[in-house]
């Protein structure tokens, strides 16, 4: 890798860090104000409650384009082509966030948060019933629901919320165990990420652990969730589970 592209990179990571951290930041800040929200709905100032929701929408605005910057930042030194020109990076990073926009999740996770402020809300008065709109059972969506993928390691099974260094890929935003799956790639050089289906490539450069994963599983952990379902994550490949057996030297790296 030349100078500048490492310059380059380090710029990236320093940058979409920084956006990460504020990602963070804002969702702690959510959930202050969905708890302030239920002591005004307690207390009847409907007022303070509305104006309240108004600024969790505009807040949600800020909170999703900062993370679409906080996952565009990082493709941008792959995106990058040298060249006699001057690189126009401002369109370069705009180009990479348009690109993200079609292929994140941020959006549902948004819309999932949003849900959790009106939820909490709506239950000060009306605990057990649906929210209106709500027509169907399978539609109502809970606050403990969260946004992680797979709440299994695909490769140990182990529970995400047990796992104690867990890494996310920033290309298919599944959850591993993270000694198990840096064994697993080098031992399985070009397979795909071990969930059934995925098409997604693995690469060690894009298994991340950041506070944003951390905050996710902790709010997994503390709803309660992360139980093995069956559906949560298809076996792997059948070749994997010898590498399983004897891939404890893994854990000394």
């Amino acid at each position: 890798m030349s100078s500048a592209a490492a310059r380059l990179t380090a710029a990236a990571d320093n940058a979409s860090s920084e956006a990460q951290s504020l990602v963070v930041d804002m969702r702690k800040a959510l959930t202050c104000m969905r708890s302030l929200a239920v002591d005004y709905e307690r207390a009847g100032k409907d007022d303070k409650v509305k104006q309240l929701e108004e600024e969790v929408l505009d807040l949600m605005s800020s909170y999703e384009e900062c993370a679409h910057l906080a996952e565009a930042v990082r493709e941008v030194p792959g995106a990058y082509q040298p060249s006699d020109q001057t690189t126009d990076f401002k369109k370069l990073i705009e180009a990479e966030v348009n690109k993200v926009k079609g292929t994140s999740r941020v959006s549902g996770d948004t819309q999932r948060l949003l849900r959790q402020f009106k939820e909490a809300v709506w239950d000060v008065h009306h605990a057990g019933q649906p929210m209106p709109g709500d027509e169907q059972e399978d539609l109502v969506m809970t606050s403990t629901q969260n946004g992680i993928l797979n709440t299994n390691c695909p490769l140990t099974m182990k529970p995400i919320i047990e796992v104690a260094n867990p890494v996310r890929s920033l290309d298919c935003r599944h959850i591993y165990d993270k000694i198990p799956i840096l064994d697993y790639i080098r031992r399985s050089k070009g397979l795909k990420c071990p969930v059934a289906g995925c098409p997604k490539d693995l690469s060690v450069a894009k298994l991340v652990c950041d506070d944003y994963l951390r905050m996710e599983i902790e709010e997994l952990r503390s709803s309660g969730g992360g139980a093995t379902k069956p559906t949560d994550v298809e076996d792997v490949l059948d070749d994997d589970e010898d590498l399983m057996d004897d891939g404890e030297d893994g854990d000394n790296q």
